[in-house]
């Protein structure tokens, strides 16, 4: 195990003191060790986060940190083949990458498959990179710091869960908005018709979705659970409503929403009006932390029918809870529903497991 103070305190002796990520339920420790640092910036995708990296580079001649999930690596491929390679710009980053599907750590289907080729990936990139384990990784992963600043290079280290530990213990944030989510969402599946189809985005939406229907027994429309593909949810929606004459619903987090905002753009320009669009609003990143999304200063309202959305509807409180949502159900226009809640109460939630099973009830 690695003290994250340790950790922070290496970068900035080497004077990288500038952080931009994604929120990582393996890096929350660190996450949470920044919310007061005025040079750490949370980004909305993993390729936004390397590019505000370097342009800090391009301010400060300084190494910036960028900490993402090993899925998010994806994400950040374009700005760091084509801006920061060694034969394009040469300019040196610090990756923390949160490793989850490590070989020796059991997880999810979908993160063993991103797991088992994230050391490849890096190796085909060209950056050099630390696994670290316990401290005394800690000085190899420092000289890997100083060969970045000295030939202008890229390096990592991949962290797995568990790794990384704090004196305090993290607190959990507490909620933004009143709306219990469990309740919001048990009364829109008691709602909605047997053909309805439901596509929910990774994270907690989906898990409780399936909880949900367990718990109360509610056998209305079926599910297709994004268990990775952040931000993606909208577009797959978009994609079967396009054929479909089923009512598709499209449940999304604010946090998924931001990460791949055009997407919404195109739901708005293409979609059907059996398109329908929820988004969850809590103003964090529940399942990785608590991180605060910034999502409660937008509006939704001017900015879903900017998109091309031509009815908007909100919901932020208990009263009349079933029939502002039949209203939302009902509209015969392509429509929006943002949905102001809670953060998760639901604890040891389940998560998906026989993902070909639920794919195949999905297309029934």
């Amino acid at each position: 195990m690695i003290k994250v103070e340790n950790l922070i305190d290496l970068l900035k002796k080497n004077k990288s003191d500038f952080f931009s990520g994604v929120p990582d339920s393996v890096l929350k420790v660190l996450s949470s060790s920044l919310k007061d640092n005025n040079k750490h910036i949370i980004a909305t995708n993993e390729g936004s986060a390397v590019s505000i990296g370097i342009g800090q580079y391009l301010s400060t001649k300084k190494i910036p940190v960028i900490y993402m999930q090993n899925s998010g690596l994806s994400n950040a491929l374009n700005p760091l083949i084509s801006i920061a390679h060694k034969k394009v710009y040469s300019i040196p980053l610090i990756l923390i990458i949160g490793w989850r599907g490590s070989p020796l750590v059991k997880d999810e289907p979908q993160h063993n498959v991103k797991g088992k080729i994230t050391k490849n990936l890096l190796k085909l990139l060209g950056i050099k990179y630390t696994i670290l384990r316990s401290e005394i990784d800690l000085k190899k992963f420092d000289k890997q710091i100083k060969f970045a600043r000295k030939n202008k290079n890229i390096v990592a280290c991949l962290v797995e869960k568990g790794i990384l530990q704090k004196k305090v213990k993290i607190k959990k944030k507490k909620d933004f908005y009143n709306l219990d989510k469990e309740l919001f969402l048990k009364t829109l599946l008691q709602n909605i018709s047997k053909k309805t189809k439901i596509i929910s985005s990774t994270g907690y939406n989906s898990r409780e979705l399936m909880y949900l229907r367990k718990k109360y027994q509610i056998k209305n429309g079926k599910d297709f659970y994004m268990v990775g593909g952040m931000g993606h949810t909208s577009s797959v929606a978009l994609g079967y409503s396009l054929t479909s004459k089923d009512k598709i619903i499209c449940i999304d987090g604010d946090g998924s929403f931001l990460m791949h905002l055009g997407s919404i753009k195109s739901a708005g320009t293409f979609a059907n009006k059996n398109y329908k669009y929820i988004l969850l609003n809590n103003n964090t990143h529940d399942s990785v932390g608590g991180q605060n999304t910034y999502a409660n200063k937008i509006n939704f309202e001017k900015l879903s029918k900017s998109f091309g959305f031509k009815k908007f509807y909100s919901i932020r409180n208990e009263k009349n809870l079933a029939r502002s949502i039949k209203n939302f159900l009902s509209s015969n226009k392509l429509s929006f529903l943002e949905v102001k809640i809670t953060n998760s109460k639901i604890k040891n939630l389940p998560r998906p497991k026989d993902l070909i099973k639920i794919k195949n009830q999905f297309m029934i």
